[in-house]
């Protein structure tokens, strides 16, 4: 579990990638329906896992031990269920290696989608355009 107040290390390239796919999803729609940009946008390929090398080492290392991820959401535990399929690949490519190196290998490379929620996703695309708004009214 995150704790309350701490930050995501990521988080500004994340949401910068984030409106450039939103921005990609209402290119391609021919109507434009908020609803349906929002999921397109969620599901397109991120150009990383949007988790740090140290917390994915933390729950690989959970699932090592057997832990399923139940209280995780939906979403969240798909996500980490792919890092570890990942991680396993290279860790019988790898034997010697760290689980922080191989997880660090892992987060780097491409994802299938940001593993967010479209709702997420419309709180954060939200807050970057009125920040962004505000920036260059004032800048």
């Amino acid at each position: 579990m995150k704790n309350f107040g701490s930050t995501f290390e990521y988080e500004q390239q994340r949401n910068n990638e984030l409106m450039k796919s939103y921005r990609a999803s209402i290119e391609r729609s021919t109507f434009i329906r908020r609803d349906e940009v929002l999921k397109a946008t969620v599901n397109s390929p991120a150009s990383r896992f949007w988790v740090s090398e140290r917390r994915a080492a933390i729950v690989i290392a959970r699932m090592i031990k057997g832990d399923k991820l139940h209280y995780m959401r939906p979403l969240k535990r798909e996500m980490f269920q792919e890092i570890y399929r990942r991680f396993l690949l290279l860790k019988g490519e790898n034997p010697d290696a760290s689980i922080l190196h191989l997880a660090s290998l892992v987060v780097a490379q491409p994802a299938p989608k940001f593993y967010l929620e479209p709702g997420s996703a419309k709180v954060i695309i939200s807050k970057n355009r009125k920040r962004r708004f505000k920036f260059h009214r004032h800048g």
